[in-house]
């Protein structure tokens, strides 16, 4: 039994060791993942040309970017990055037949794209398995609704810009967890608490509405 255990901890020394990198080195992380977001207070959406609600739901997009660590003890990093994510709401979609005509609207959503500058303060409480928090600043650069709506038969594109109706910079609050492998691969998950208000005024949505966006990404340590 005294010998199992002297293995296990020679196996966890190894690990921790192959997995996380020495203090005072840095680290670079390129990443790529997927984001699921929603704006708070947003309400349901209605047409009235077809005369329904629809209620919302998360919207799906992309995120790139990369993290530069620094390695300040074995315990504890500190890392700064750079990424451009997708984010916004969706609304569930909605199809009748009716007459022999159909009434539909599809894929309706908000595209909101951002340069966001995240820096947080990793502790490594297991080998390999870390917890971060620390504060993200975001720069809008594209904000669309778009979706596809079919009225008695006849489709048509939706795709406005309302930018102008959006706040250019937004503050958020991540909380995450993450794993990197013994080969270097990290698995990060990470849930943005928005501070800032998304919209300028209340024209059609909430102005008191947040970015609450939830993102899982897959990444390389590289060390510098």
């Amino acid at each position: 039994m005294k010998k199992l255990f002297v293995l296990a901890a020679m196996m966890m020394a190894t690990i921790t060791a192959s997995a996380q990198f020495e203090p005072g080195t840095f680290s670079i992380q390129p990443r790529v993942g997927i984001t699921a977001s929603m704006i708070s207070n947003m309400p349901k959406v209605s047409s009235d040309d077809l005369y329904v609600e629809l209620d919302k739901q998360p919207a799906v997009g992309l995120i790139a970017g990369a993290d530069l660590e620094y390695q300040i003890t074995e315990m504890f990093s500190l890392s700064a990055g750079v990424n451009l994510a997708m984010q916004g709401s969706a609304w569930e979609d909605y199809k009748r037949t009716y007459l022999g005509y159909t009434d539909e609207i599809k894929d309706l959503r908000i595209e909101a794209d951002y340069l966001n500058v995240p820096v947080t303060l990793n502790c490594y409480v297991l080998a390999g398995l870390s917890i971060r928090t620390g504060v993200q600043f975001g720069f809008l650069t594209t904000a669309k609704v778009k979706g596809e709506e079919t009225i008695v038969g006849h489709k048509s594109d939706i795709d406005h810009s309302i930018k102008d109706m959006y706040e250019k910079f937004d503050v958020s609050i991540p909380v995450g967890i993450s794993y990197e492998f013994p080969n270097h691969l990290v698995i990060d998950t990470r849930y943005n608490i928005g501070l800032s208000k998304v919209f300028k005024e209340d024209y059609i949505f909430d102005k008191n509405g947040k970015n609450q966006v939830f993102t899982i990404t897959l990444g390389y340590k590289i060390p510098l």
